[in-house]
């Protein structure tokens, strides 16, 4: 299983990843982007998307 990460110091707050996100697990709050990580699909578009490269995606086994 595999979510994002967001750094919040590096998050600018654009809203792209949460335009790119196909399910909608991306929620932009004044500060940083958080996710639902029960709901994603790990596709990576948030990631791609993010301007900053403030999203990691996490593995876990």
């Amino acid at each position: 299983m595999s979510h994002p990460v967001i750094e919040a110091e590096e998050c600018i707050a654009c809203g792209a990843c949460v335009d790119a996100c196909p399910t909608g697990v991306l929620e932009l709050n004044d500060v940083a982007v958080v996710a639902d990580e029960d709901s994603c699909i790990a596709c990576a578009a948030c990631q791609d998307a993010c301007p900053t490269g403030a999203i990691t995606e996490i593995v876990e086994e």
